[in-house]
């Protein structure tokens, strides 16, 4: 007898209420026009256009004011082409500048999808049969720009979420460039990318020193981009330098910040045009130490980079690239432990079968085995996991996406070995999950997606997103799933 799967009525839903106050910018000549005809304003006149805005929005953001400022510090370059200097500036006109520079973003407004989920750090006063758990989703706003929110959550032992009341005070991070580079692997990672026959190129190499920071790579760029002859290819070439050592970065978030006003919205260039699907794990290293890593993609418009997060407590985040040969596409998926004394990683560096990958550096990978290729007419036009395996004792539980016909996104379930996860011991005949007559209409229809599952009284929870509008979630009998997928192997 099939697994009997079970949808839960709890839908979340996309909130165009939740804003974050992003810093606004129209290039310089509107900009200098701009601050100085907030500077011609008499004091009483700024003081009065200040408060008015105070008025207006210091209840929509914690601390406002801390955020003018901060956007007027972006303008010191600027300032200092106008013969303007910021210090010189009293503290009413610093802060209505920083305000005409700031404009609020609805994070979630179009949608809110694709969803994974880990237990949360804390456990502490839950009752017995319960857990709290931590859901991430892909939040998509204006521009269709995404960035990763959070939700926390309380599974209890009939298997039902409820979810905390989300905060109101949204809070970008903090973040600062302080990664030590080092000569060859980044030099490595810029031949993945860009032809290193390029003019600009030796010119770089030799002033990098074995490591280095991003200001001093900074520096290294700006001298180099002056040297006689530099045409445009090589102009081109230094921007991908940058671009590259600025998807390296740390950031904190206030400690009196609750998990759902923590904004992980793009930072980098290279993030510029979103982050996409981020697939987060509770890893457990060979001291029993736990880490939670997130990979995800992020979009400038033309590339793709895929990238990791790393946290152990939800408010310091690192994030760097994925570096190899492999690294390429969307869709990697981290092992929450190391198999044989090496990393592994789920991937689909084809677009269209599931692959594998073992390394022993989590962020490099330049070798994939071929796992599993479309078979049943539900998954012909390309298969895909849906977030990181769930080890069980029947072996590794992978849920996966296949797209069949009127592309139709549909999830399914496959088990590998546990010690050889290359070779595939179970796949589903038939999907697990189906968009169903209320799933089908949205931003894109007939698609049903998830990012991760989660094991709780012996039952799987899966948080899944319907047609990348909203998501909701479903509860299969993990051992009725793995009898099914031992009795369907092929």
């Amino acid at each position: 007898m099939a697994a009997h799967l079970v949808r839960k009525d709890t839908i979340f839903q996309p909130d165009s209420s939740r804003v974050i106050a992003r810093f606004l910018y129209n290039g310089d000549d509107r900009s200098k026009e701009l601050i100085l005809i907030i500077l011609a304003l008499d004091a009483s006149a700024q003081v009065r256009q200040l408060n008015n805005v105070l008025r207006k929005y210091a209840k929509r953001h914690r601390n406002i004011l801390k955020v003018f400022e901060r956007h007027f510090r972006k303008l010191d370059a600027l300032l200092n082409t106008m013969r303007i200097n910021p210090q010189e500036l009293e503290t009413n006109q610093r802060l209505l500048i920083g305000a005409y520079f700031t404009m609020e973003y609805s994070i979630e407004a179009a949608a809110f999808f694709n969803p994974s989920i880990v237990a949360d750090p804390d456990q502490s006063g839950i009752e017995p049969g319960e857990r709290r758990v931590i859901l991430s989703f892909r939040a998509t706003g204006e521009g269709h720009i995404s960035s990763i929110v959070f939700r926390s959550a309380l599974i209890d032992q009939n298997n039902d979420i409820t979810i905390d009341t989300p905060g109101r005070l949204l809070d970008s991070p903090e973040h600062v460039r302080n990664h030590i580079y080092k000569k060859q692997s980044f030099l490595s990672k810029l031949g993945e990318m860009q032809d290193l026959d390029n003019p600009a190129y030796p010119a770089i190499e030799g002033k990098l020193t074995e490591t280095f920071t991003y200001e001093e790579l900074k520096r290294y760029v700006e001298e180099t981009s002056r040297l006689p002859g530099m045409d445009i290819p090589g102009a081109l070439f230094l921007r991908e330098v940058m671009w590259l050592a600025s998807s390296h970065y740390e950031m904190d978030f206030s400690l009196d910040t609750d998990i759902s006003e923590r904004v992980i919205f793009p930072i980098a260039d290279t993030e510029k045009r979103g982050i996409e699907d981020a697939r987060f794990v509770c890893f457990t290293d060979d001291k029993q130490e736990q880490t939670y890593y997130a990979t995800y993609t992020a979009y400038d418009g033309v590339n793709i980079l895929p990238k990791l997060l790393t946290t152990r407590d939800f408010y310091h985040f690192k994030v760097l690239p994925l570096h190899g040969e492999i690294a390429q596409n969307k869709g990697m998926a981290l092992f929450p432990r190391k198999i044989n004394g090496k990393y592994a990683m789920l991937c689909r560096i084809d677009g269209v079968n599931n692959y594998i990958a073992y390394s022993e550096n989590i962020s490099i990978w330049r070798k994939a085995i071929l796992i599993q290729a479309p078979k049943f007419p539900w998954e012909f036009v390309q298969i895909g996991n849906c977030g990181s395996p769930i080890e069980t004792w029947a072996g590794w539980l992978v849920l996966t996406h296949g797209v069949g016909p009127m592309r139709e996104y549909v999830l399914g379930a496959s088990l590998f070995e546990l010690e050889s996860p290359e070779n595939e011991i179970g796949r589903l005949i038939n999907p697990l999950l189906i968009p169903n007559a209320s799933e089908r209409d949205g931003y894109v229809p007939n698609v049903v997606y998830s990012c991760g599952a989660f094991v709780h009284n012996q039952s799987l929870i899966i948080p899944y997103a319907t047609s990348d509008y909203a998501s909701t979630y479903a509860v299969v009998n993990l051992e009725e799933l793995l009898e099914d997928l031992i009795r369907d192997k092929n």
